[in-house]
């Protein structure tokens, strides 16, 4: 399966999702993602066939090892990109957008980069 943009912010909103609510189910994601249940449940399938996902027979959705680690992934460039944006004096919002955009795009090398930078801001304060 190629991991792209759209596979990796269902993961990431599996994950998110499962952290404030006691099972995600593709209701749930439609809404947060203001998505059609039809479109969810295309991509719950593909997720679920690629090993990403598993879906119990009652509709609840958990992440994979696999899956996991990709919205791990994600989650951890989200929130330390976010962080960078807002030390720059960028507003809570703007930079949870703007992360959202940039944690598909960046490097491995540069987010290493970005992270040791957040890490040695949040030290020194």
């Amino acid at each position: 399966m190629k991991i792209n943009e759209s596979v990796e912010n269902y993961l990431e909103t599996i994950l998110m999702l499962s952290k404030k609510l006691p099972v995600v189910r593709s209701v749930d994601i439609a809404n947060e993602l203001n998505f059609k249940k039809s479109s969810v449940s295309v991509a719950m399938k593909n997720l679920r066939l690629n090993n990403m996902i598993t879906v119990t027979d009652s509709g609840f959705i958990y992440l994979t090892d696999d899956g996991r680690e990709i919205a791990d992934m994600i989650f951890e460039r989200h929130s330390v990109l976010s962080q960078w944006l807002e030390s720059l004096g960028i507003d809570k919002e703007t930079a949870a957008e703007d992360a959202c955009r940039m944690e598909h795009v960046i490097s491995k090398k540069s987010f290493k980069a970005v992270k040791e930078h957040v890490e040695k801001f949040h030290t020194n304060i």
